[in-house]
């Protein structure tokens, strides 16, 4: 069985565009996925990428057409400029990984919920009541909000160290561990697939 390291942010428009295609191919390839949400702004720091906020004019506008062009090819609802964004990502993360902890069989809708809520319902995923509603909507004790944090916090950051050991760089940036295989973008998903089938 293939396992997926899948680094990701939970305010990432990219992660959001990915949907639940990765669940569906990994349910193909009957491989694992082990979500690991990280810090990107410092992810990108680490590793000689630049904040959205400090990229030049034209990457920015550059941006901004490719992710309306997906959003109108996955047929997703997407607002290019969110109410609550970019919030701190990092309570979200973590319930993210408490969850996972909890009981792994659900993430991946977990973690959509959290991107989905920003890019498409426009709320605030730093605000523990919403945190508590998105894990109560997917199956999960609200109160991992709460009672994760340590737990979320530590290993979240294991998680920026790992993701820079794998060469990691943005996200959704996705690992085969058995293969050392890497794949940016959830435009990549297709080689990833392809990928899974060859193993």
């Amino acid at each position: 069985m293939a396992n997926i390291d899948y680094y990701l942010g939970t305010i990432s428009p990219y992660c959001y565009l990915a949907a639940n295609r990765l669940e569906e191919l990994a349910a193909r390839h009957g491989a694992k996925v082990n979500y690991k949400p990280v810090d990107l702004l410092q992810l990108f720091s680490r590793t000689g990428g630049t904040p959205p906020a400090d990229r030049h004019p034209s990457r920015l506008e550059y941006r901004a057409q490719e992710l309306t062009r997906w959003a109108e090819v996955l047929q997703m609802p997407f607002h290019l400029k969110p109410a609550f964004w970019p919030v701190n990502a990092a309570p979200s993360s973590y319930a993210v990984i408490a969850a996972q902890k909890a009981d792994p069989t659900n993430t991946g809708a977990l973690v959509q919920g959290f991107l989905k809520a920003v890019w498409a319902e426009q709320r605030d995923i730093s605000d523990d009541q919403v945190i508590r509603e998105i894990l109560s909507a997917n199956g999960y004790d609200p109160q991992l909000a709460d009672t994760g944090l340590l737990v979320g916090a530590e290993t979240y950051e294991r998680n920026l160290e790992q993701a820079v050991e794998d060469g990691a760089f943005g996200a959704p940036f996705y690992v085969v561990r058995e293969s050392g295989q890497r794949f940016w973008g959830q435009d990549r998903l297709d080689l990833l697939d392809r990928h899974l089938g060859n193993l």
